[in-house]
C-alpha cells in the first residue's frame, strides 16, 4: 500500500495524532489492558501489532524510515481519525475498550489534544 498523501502531511498528522511517546507505547504493552482489546491476527492483536512498529517508528528518524514505515504511518492516522469519529463511551471513558484500542494505536485520547 503506497500512500496518496505527500509525506509531509502525512508527518503533521502523525505528530498531531500519535500522542504516546515510544517509552509510553512499549509500557502500556505490557498491560493486560492493551491485551484485552483488537482484533486477533495470529498470536497478537492487530493494534499491539501496529504498536511495536509506531514504537519503531517513533524511534527512527524522519530521513531515515522506510516507504513501508511512511505506509504504516498513513495507516496509523486514518485508523485514529476514524476511531475517533466514533462516539466514544458515556462515561467511564478512562476504563472503556474506545480508550484501549486507541492506546494501541499510539492515541490516547484523554492526553492534551486528544479526540478533540
Amino acid at each position: 500500500m503506497t500512500s496518496s498523501k505527500p509525506r509531509e502531511q502525512i508527518w503533521r498528522e502523525w505528530r498531531q495524532l500519535v500522542n504516546m511517546s515510544a517509552d509510553e507505547i512499549d509500557a502500556w504493552l505490557d498491560t493486560k489492558q492493551s491485551r484485552s482489546v483488537g482484533i486477533m491476527e495470529g498470536d497478537d492483536t492487530n493494534g499491539r501489532k501496529s504498536a511495536r512498529r509506531i514504537v519503531e517508528i517513533e524511534r527512527t528518524g524522519k530521513d531515515e524510515l522506510s516507504d513501508e514505515q511512511w505506509d504504516h504511518m498513513a495507516r496509523v492516522v486514518g485508523y485514529i481519525k476514524r476511531h475517533c469519529a466514533q462516539t466514544g463511551p458515556d462515561h467511564d471513558v478512562e476504563t472503556s475498550d474506545w480508550r484501549y484500542s486507541l492506546m494501541n494505536w499510539g492515541h490516547d485520547p484523554l492526553k492534551d489534544g486528544g479526540c478533540a
